[in-house]
């Protein structure tokens, strides 16, 4: 039985497709540790949320900002009906061709399209609704990304993006570098926004990383943390 406060969630989905995909998944994640950028790589717990999403929401059409190895759209497309589509975009060349070589490999090809080019350009030619937004990108580029999906999503619809704990840094009043600074100001937007409804699900890394990072903070410095920093992300940041 679930402790209590714990929320387990179970999707039952057998069969030659899933077993292929799970493969898949397990080969890109190995091949991901290799590159200079691993720590873009979303995490297999991450991977299996997007499932989740999709599948809670019936999604049909999907987006994603910010692809790097595919593992992400691989993992939303495990989830589409027949018919399902997601778009895809990346800015990198070389992300997306990692992406295309594993997809193209997966059972779920038909259903997943890549964009490569700046985010905010391929959003504004699509004409939506999505079902559900994924945004995975340059941090600096959130606020732009939430605005422009925002009126492309359905009514019931999900944005779900990550990051936006940051290993603990967004509590961290002593850290102020670009990104960091961008996440703070993503996450308090959205959690101010009365268009939509907020939570944020830490997993068990981001959760486990922003502990030690907070409690090494409290050890090296006083009270004069700013509150308004930490009361920003209780209502956040899964929307």
């Amino acid at each position: 039985m679930a402790k209590s406060g714990t929320l387990v969630v179970v999707l039952v989905n057998v069969g030659q497709a899933k077993t292929d995909l799970s493969r898949l998944l397990a080969r890109v994640e190995a091949e991901a540790r290799e590159l200079p950028n691993a720590a873009m790589q979303v995490t297999p717990d991450e991977g299996a949320l997007l499932t989740v999403l999709v599948g809670a929401v019936a999604a049909r059409n999907a987006l994603e900002i910010g692809t790097f190895t595919g593992y992400s759209s691989l993992s939303m497309a495990e989830a589409l009906p027949p018919g399902g589509r997601i778009v895809t975009c990346d800015i990198s060349d070389e992300h997306v061709a990692i992406a295309r070589e594993h997809i193209g490999a997966s059972p779920y090809a038909d259903r997943i399209e890549i964009r490569l080019g700046p985010a905010q350009e391929t959003v504004e030619s699509l004409p939506g609704p999505f079902d559900l937004v994924f945004i995975d990108a340059d941090k600096g580029g959130y606020l732009g990304y939430y605005e422009a999906v925002l009126p492309k999503l359905a009514p019931g619809g999900v944005i779900a993006v990550d990051n936006v704990l940051w290993s603990g840094r967004v509590l961290d009043p002593t850290e102020d570098d670009a990104d960091t600074t961008a996440i703070r100001a993503f996450n308090d937007m959205v959690a101010a926004d009365d268009r939509v409804d907020t939570v944020m699900l830490p997993l068990v890394r981001s959760a486990r990383e922003a502990a030690m990072r907070v409690r090494s903070g409290a050890s090296r410095r006083s009270e004069s943390t700013n509150p308004s920093r930490k009361s920003s992300l209780r209502s956040s940041m899964l929307a």
